[in-house]
């Protein structure tokens, strides 16, 4: 478990995830070592669907939403495939999948990244 905090540290060191989330993520962790699990949510968590919002200030916005069934699949193979494109292969070199699976194992829930620009823009992912 030491490791996988270790983790979890480098990554809000990076700005990766912010001391909000670490937290989460390490408090599962140390759930999981103690054997204890996330408490019970009323809807089943594969039920659950991971949602990306962007609004633009030049009204370009984007609405995804993907059942976290699919979620695991997608994070192995599309980091599969931008690894071995020499155009993305610098964006995701660093990315530790694995952490990203363990938290949805771990039924990681609610506001993950909330971003704002300056421009007006803003970018939110969640699972709901």
């Amino acid at each position: 478990m030491k490791t996988e905090i270790e983790k979890v540290l480098t990554m809000v060191q990076e700005g990766k995830v912010d001391a909000e989330k670490a937290s989460e993520l390490i408090e599962v962790l140390k759930n999981r070592e103690s054997g204890g699990g996330p408490s019970s949510k009323p809807t089943a968590y594969a039920d659950k669907t991971l949602k990306i919002r962007v609004v633009s200030a030049d009204n370009d916005n984007v609405s995804v939403n993907l059942p976290i069934k699919l979620i695991k699949v997608l994070l192995k193979a599309g980091h599969n495939i931008a690894g071995n494109i020499p155009q993305s292969e610098k964006y995701v070199k660093d990315l530790d999948i694995d952490v990203l699976i363990e938290a949805i194992d771990n039924e990681l829930d609610g506001q993950i990244v909330d971003v704002k620009s300056a421009d007006g823009d803003t970018v939110s992912v969640f699972i709901e």
